[in-house]
């Protein structure tokens, strides 16, 4: 090897180098994040083994009665203590707000994985027009977008858990949790009410009915975007919160983001949207996932809902979205007198009524059976039946977000259900002004529906601590995308309008005004 050949070696390393997304700092947290999950077990095993658990019959979470601590007064000492009681707690804990920790990192991987790809097509002999096939793709880049995907954090992070609870609560109990102590009604849910939702008989009815109010507007995106953030969450009162999420991401995503809003507009959007589909299912009782958890057990109904909070929940939306409008009516005017046209393909042709009647009677079975799996899951078959049946009414049915939004939710359920041992002490503690804004600062944390199920487990609250609750945690269900079960379902619809990623500090930005204008109505209306 002649000098000139190793200058030119020395030189094309110095090049990757530079132009390397991965600067020393990124590696580190790269690194750190992905040890946490074997660091943590590891850990648990030495401290474990220095404190001796509770004997709770061989389960784990242990009942919240076996800690005997109702004499504590004092917050640390209850949490200290149940620590002692059982160390898997606090691990646990860390391996849950490890998941948060990914979760809002999750853009930073997506922004790598693209700078991996742009990196690897730009390699001598490296296949053009987007390397998009399955031995064209740089292999680490597609780690980095597995990480990057939000859906799967917390599924991820169950594998370290599993690991965890395996070695030392033992097989049985372990497999017992995550097998009979965890529900995932919810998640099969939500799978089902996304497919049937984003079908093209539910979406034209939806279209057709807000094309009728935005042309009271003059059908520009400001009316088509009024409208949707209106009615459509409200919708969610009837057809279910994660539907009423994705016909409006849907339809947002065809009359609004396709016309490529600022970022601040773009991001102000989806944290209003968040917000008021979180509030928007409040007439009745069970539509909401935080008020389905609470009806039973405390005896609400529809009427009391629609009295109790539903007015409030109106006002709290058409006050929001007067107040982003005027806020950013500088940014709707760049919009422009753009046409509003759809994204792919010739107009397609109406769909019979008949089709669009058949579809709405398979929606009001999946919201009726929502607590049967068995009923549920039936239906579905048979509604998978009909779309095959009626094919030249339909478009391709969207069954790859609905699945990621549910195992999304199931990880999300396999670690909130292991939180009640601080959540539910905290809940207990606060006077009612706090606890509603405590509720709505720990749903940034948890799925808003966790947070009011843990209240009905705290005994004799009063009827102005329960208003609290649910306020603060309807309020809060639009911080984050763990903050309320519909978020992923309108994430995963409108992450493509975003390119590099939804960034969880823009999606907070975006939700905060419209959560302190929630949480005022509720205030006001206490």
């Amino acid at each position: 090897m002649n000098d000139k050949s190793l200058s030119l070696i020395i030189d094309s390393g110095e090049r990757r180098r530079s132009n390397s997304p991965f600067t020393t700092a990124r590696w580190a947290l790269l690194s750190g994040l992905l040890a946490t999950v074997f660091l943590v077990v590891l850990a648990s095993s030495s401290m474990a083994a220095a404190i001796t658990p509770v004997e709770t019959g061989g389960t784990f979470p242990p009942p919240l009665a076996s800690y005997q601590d109702s004499q504590m007064t004092e917050l640390g000492r209850v949490l200290w203590h149940r620590v002692q009681q059982e160390p898997l707690n606090l691990w646990a804990t860390l391996l849950f707000f490890g998941a948060v920790l990914h979760a809002f990192f999750t853009h930073q991987f997506l922004r790598w994985a693209h700078a991996l790809e742009a990196r690897h097509e730009k390699r001598p002999g490296a296949p053009t027009g987007g390397g998009d096939g399955p031995g064209h793709r740089c292999a680490s880049a597609r780690v980095l977008h597995f990480f990057g995907e939000v859906e799967v954090v917390f599924g991820i992070w169950c594998v370290p858990l599993f690991i965890l609870l395996a070695i030392r609560a033992g097989w049985n109990s372990t497999v017992n949790y995550f097998s009979h102590d965890v529900s995932y009604v919810e998640p099969v849910f939500v799978v089902v009410i996304m497919a049937i939702a984003s079908t093209r008989p539910i979406l034209q009815l939806a279209e057709r009915s807000l094309r009728s109010l935005a042309r009271l507007g003059g059908g520009g995106p400001v009316a088509w975007w009024l409208a949707i953030l209106t009615v459509g969450p409200i919708l969610g009162s009837l057809i279910t919160e994660p539907a009423a999420m994705t016909i409006s991401a849907l339809l947002l995503a065809k009359q609004f983001y396709a016309l490529k809003p600022s970022p601040r507009l773009a991001y102000a959007t989806l944290g209003l949207l968040f917000v008021n589909v979180s509030i928007g299912g409040v007439f009745t009782h069970f539509a909401a996932p935080p008020v389905l958890m609470v009806a039973k057990p405390w005896g609400w109904t529809t009427p009391f809902m629609l009295g109790r909070f539903g007015w409030v929940a109106l006002g709290g939306i058409i006050v929001s979205n007067a107040i982003y409008y005027l806020a950013l009516r500088k940014e709707f005017r760049r919009l422009g007198p753009m046409a509003v046209a759809a994204e792919a393909g010739p107009p397609q042709p109406p769909v019979p009524a008949w089709v669009t009647g058949v579809h709405l009677a398979f929606m009001f079975w999946t919201v009726l059976s929502a607590h049967y799996p068995a009923l549920l899951i039936g239906g579905f078959m048979f509604f998978l039946a009909f779309y095959e049946v009626t094919q030249e009414y339909q478009t391709e049915i969207q069954l790859r977000p609905a699945l990621l939004v549910g195992f999304f939710l199931a990880g999300l359920v396999i670690h909130g259900g292991l939180q009640k041992w601080w959540i539910g002490p905290i809940l207990n503690r606060l006077a009612e002004v706090p606890l509603m804004l405590g509720a709505a600062v720990l749903t940034a944390f948890n799925d808003n529906a966790a947070i009011t199920y843990l209240a009905t487990l705290v005994p004799d609250l009063a009827d102005s601590m329960k208003y609290a609750i649910v306020a603060g945690a309807l309020a809060g269900g639009g911080l984050t995308v763990i903050a309320n079960a519909p978020n992923p379902a309108g994430q995963a619809i409108l992450a493509r309008f975003f390119p590099a990623g939804i960034a969880p500090l823009g999606l907070l930005l975006g939700a905060l005004p419209a959560t302190i204008v929630t949480l005022l109505c509720f205030l006001f209306a206490r």
